[in-house]
């Protein structure tokens, strides 16, 4: 199978199960403040990791992925309306964690960026 052809595939699905979580999903333990960063289908088409960023506190986002595991058949079933694949790929989430880590990562930038400008002030 052709890379460019997964990759395409990897973006449809990143937008159409984006829009099945915002619009369809009504489950209340399903955080609003989620984002789908990126999805990985395996090359056999039966298989896809979607990662999502939660924003919240560490029970909020294991009360999001507990809801979005619970709803990953829901989930599949309504985005395979909206697009057609002769099968859809069975749907495992995953905790995208890249925005909290970027985010410690900068602040310990600026602590830095601060010390050294007081150590030069000195």
């Amino acid at each position: 199978m052709s890379v460019n052809r997964v990759d395409r595939l990897n973006s449809l699905l990143k937008e159409v199960l984006s829009e099945v979580i915002r619009e369809d999903v009504k489950n209340p333990h399903v955080s609003t403040l989620i984002t789908v960063t990126r999805v990985e289908i395996t090359k056999d088409l039966h298989h896809a990791k979607v990662y999502v960023s939660v924003i919240g506190d560490e029970a909020k986002k294991k009360e999001t992925m507990s809801a979005l595991t619970s709803a990953a058949g829901f989930i599949a079933v309504t985005a395979s309306k909206k697009v057609v694949m002769r099968f859809f790929p069975e749907l495992s989430f995953r905790l995208d964690d890249s925005v909290d880590r970027h985010h410690r990562i900068e602040t310990l930038l600026n602590k830095l960026s601060e010390e050294k400008k007081s150590r030069s002030d000195e």
